[in-house]
């Protein structure tokens, strides 16, 4: 099951440093001028899961394998992108083939890097950029709700843009709707505005640990809950670095984890993504599930076939896993139990499948 996640913000924010940094390439082209990003990077990421390590240790397993999530470099959108100005059109139609949204956020002041606004305000350019995403889904619905078109949509995506529509026009909070439909159906809509986002305050090494007066108005209006404190620049230095000059790094600056790996994990928390394991002494492997995922979509996660002849899911919780020493004592000390169709996986479940050929 594979995952995006669109980077975006206005041009020289940070987008294609943190790109390269979540890639640990030099993917995309960073540069100090408007568009040096026209078409979008994409970069497939491993999801650090300690749990990998520990089962893998105990049932000797030749290799590991992650589960991965795969992050989009969106190039800088300008107020006016939904008229077409910039690089407009092209840059929200990238938007809509994400899953979720990164918005990068400059909060930081520098000589060298170019702005597009002539101070900086974290909170003005989310506004233009949320704006423009807006204004795109206005015209999008405008156009599918016209007489023509409207007779080939199904009654719950005519009543979900309809109550996109009202909520725009009377400035509504439009996410409201998520509360409304299934998330299937939202995801139907193909809606930029009401896509999960995460808000990324991209800063100066000197503000990391801490954050400076452009993170704390923007917490202040916009939360802390979907909000990440990193600094792009010094994500990259890491990344460079050896693992052991990487721990003494981060030790030196007060850093107990990386921003790129919390960004990771809170990607895969706003998809409401679970992770299931296969373990054995080929390879320990994460599979990335939705929440409330049934054992046959699980098992078909693996291969189609394993979903159509599913008979039952041998399942042991990681902790009865570890404190067992794997499958055989886990067996022997009634922790593994037979799943059928209707059970509901959950996260860190190590599951064998059984099923007819």
């Amino acid at each position: 099951m594979s995952f995006k996640c669109g980077i975006v913000g206005l041009p020289n924010v940070g987008k294609s440093t943190l790109f390269n940094a979540l890639t640990n390439s030099n993917k995309a082209q960073a540069a100090n001028f408007p568009f040096c990003t026209i078409d979008p990077n994409v970069g497939v990421v491993p999801v650090p899961d300690e749990r990998l390590q520990n089962l893998a240790k105990i049932s000797k397993s030749k290799k590991i394998i992650n589960t991965t999530i795969s992050f989009v470099d969106i190039a800088g959108l300008v107020k006016g992108a939904s008229k077409g100005e910039g690089l407009g059109n092209k840059f929200l139609s990238h938007i809509r083939e994400v899953d979720a949204i990164i918005h990068m956020i400059r909060c930081f002041d520098s000589d060298d890097i170019q702005n597009v606004n002539p101070t900086v305000d974290p909170i003005r350019d989310l506004e233009i950029i949320e704006t423009e995403m807006m204004l795109a889904d206005l015209e999008s619905i405008q156009k599918r709700l016209e007489k023509n078109n409207k007779k080939n949509i199904d009654e719950d995506q005519i009543k979900i843009l309809e109550i996109a529509l009202d909520s725009i026009n009377n400035n509504k909070d439009i996410l409201n709707l998520r509360t409304q439909f299934e998330k299937k159906q939202i995801n139907q809509s193909g809606l930029l505005s009401l896509k999960p986002k995460i808000f990324v305050c991209n800063v100066d090494e000197q503000s990391v640990q801490n954050g400076n007066e452009y993170t704390r108005k923007f917490i202040d209006k916009y939360d802390i809950k979907n909000t990440l404190v990193i600094s792009a620049d010094i994500e990259n230095q890491i990344n460079a670095l050896d693992n052991n000059e990487k721990k003494n790094y981060m030790e030196m600056i007060g850093l107990k984890a990386t921003g790129l790996d919390i960004l990771i994990k809170k990607g895969y928390q706003i998809l409401e993504l679970d992770t299931f394991f296969t373990s054995g002494p080929e390879e320990t492997r994460a599979w990335t599930i939705q929440k409330n995922c049934t054992a046959p979509k699980a098992a078909g996660e693996i291969h189609t076939d394993f979903e159509k002849g599913f008979i039952r899911a041998e399942t042991i919780a990681y902790e009865d896993f570890i404190a067992n020493d794997g499958w055989v004592n886990s067996k022997t000390n009634g922790k593994m139990r037979l799943e059928g169709k209707d059970y509901i996986v959950r996260d860190g479940d190590i599951l064998n499948f059984r099923f007819n050929t």
